[in-house]
């Protein structure tokens, strides 16, 4: 009886599935930057005195630091993005899960997508065409900019600025809350939120203003109910100043 011989190349491909993928490696330290080269693949991401920079085409999984800013660059893949004193900056086409800082902006290139939350306290936010965070976008007292963006969840901020800019489309509410106190309080030169809903977009949920604005819409831009505030409407291409 003859014996089939075992095809090699299927052989060969069987013991390379059947070998333990090398783990990507955890990055750590307390004083000193973090720098991950174009294509590379690393873990775990985490410094308390020190910025990070991750390059073009990067993977890694969450990137965090306490005083220091995260600068990525285009089609970078990884999860939480997170620091207390620095900006987050990220390049075209960038993958993350969601972004978070308390003291710095967030800038985002075209084509983000971010599955959870993008949020600041103090910091403005703005994210370029193309992009689509499936979560809510928030800050306190930071700007937030939107242009061609699509959020599935809600926009929100205390006392910053909001533009929802040509052709986006905000499917929860947006809405300007008042602060912890329970109370809108302006002291000296404070000025009033602007608020502005522009070109072709799209608010799908409730515009809830607990506190004073000013509220421009454009005339082609679309909104459900309106709450606290009475629209200004324009027909130009940016809204008129105050």
């Amino acid at each position: 009886m003859l014996r089939r011989a075992f095809p090699f190349p299927l052989f060969f491909a069987l013991a390379l599935a059947a070998t333990p993928a090398v783990a990507a490696e955890d990055i750590s330290r307390v004083n000193g930057g973090i720098e991950v080269a174009a294509g590379e693949q690393a873990g775990d991401l985490s410094t308390v005195n020190g910025g990070i920079r991750i390059g073009d085409g990067a993977v890694f999984k969450d990137a965090t630091t306490v005083n220091g800013g995260i600068r990525a660059g285009s089609r970078i893949q990884g999860g939480e993005l997170t620091t207390v004193n620095g900006g987050i900056r990220l390049g075209e086409q960038a993958q993350v899960e969601s972004i978070a800082t308390v003291n710095g902006k967030i800038e985002a290139g075209p084509g983000l997508r971010a599955s959870d939350d993008v949020d600041s306290v103090s910091g403005s936010i703005f994210i370029d065409r193309g992009g689509r965070v499936d979560g809510d976008v928030s800050t306190v007292s930071g700007g937030i900019g939107l242009v061609g963006t699509e959020v599935t969840g809600s926009v929100e901020t205390v006392s910053g600025d909001i533009t929802v800019g040509i052709g986006s489309h905000v499917h929860g509410d947006l809405r300007v809350r008042k602060s912890s106190g329970g109370s809108w309080i302006r002291f000296g030169t404070s000025r009033i939120p602007r608020i502005v809903i522009g070109p072709d977009a799209v608010v799908g949920g409730t515009m809830q203003f607990d506190h004073e604005v000013k509220l421009y819409v454009h005339e082609t831009a679309t909104t459900g109910a309106i709450n606290g505030a009475t629209p200004i409407s324009f027909s130009t291409a940016r809204a008129p100043q105050d």
